[in-house]
């Protein structure tokens, strides 16, 4: 009977213990992230956090943070760190997400360094999507940055790496989406 009581005291203190703990750390909420945390966030439910600039009709500049509609892939409640934002050659004040920094030859080898590549989950993972959403393996160009940078993109892009648009006629049998490596 004693073992009963402690049996259900340790459990209410467990259960209190965990929704303290979930209070003091807090849940990440992308509206209520500054503009110094939110690019390259992602909220407790799971959606990539957008930095967003508004121009008031005074001319004031004011910045806004919000939960985007795109999920993602196994991270939940991170705001990135600094150290991934240099490695990764990110800006914080980057504005929306796009695929369109793949373009450019100095940001791909700086996203496919060791550093960014090995050790910023975060940040491969929405690259990863990015350039699959535009139809280029991320690890293919990552391979094609490190043999020649400028002619890489170009070797993905006329590779057949790269999807077909539409109404091409061309259908793709058996193949499952690729997952983010880690």
């Amino acid at each position: 009977m004693a073992s009963n009581f402690i049996l259900k005291t340790l459990a209410v203190l467990a259960l209190a213990s965990f929704a303290c703990s979930q209070a003091t750390l807090g849940e990440i909420t992308c509206e209520r992230l500054d503009q110094d945390t939110c690019a390259y966030a992602v909220s407790s439910t799971g959606k990539r956090c957008l930095l967003e600039k508004h121009v008031k009709r005074s001319g004031d500049e004011e910045y806004t943070c919000r939960a985007s509609d795109i999920e993602a892939d196994k991270i939940k409640n991170w705001i990135e760190t600094d150290r991934c934002v240099k490695a990764c050659g990110l800006d914080r004040k980057s504005f929306g997400i796009s695929s369109d920094s793949l373009l450019e030859s100095r940001f791909t080898e700086m996203l496919c360094s060791p550093q960014c590549y090995n050790s910023c989950p975060n940040v491969v993972d929405l690259y990863f999507n990015l350039a699959a959403g535009e139809g280029v393996f991320l690890p293919k160009l990552c391979e094609a940055q490190g043999a020649n940078a400028r002619r890489g993109m170009s070797e993905i892009r006329s590779s057949g790496l790269v999807a077909p648009g539409p109404g091409s006629g061309v259908k793709f049998l058996g193949v499952g989406p690729a997952m983010a490596p880690f």
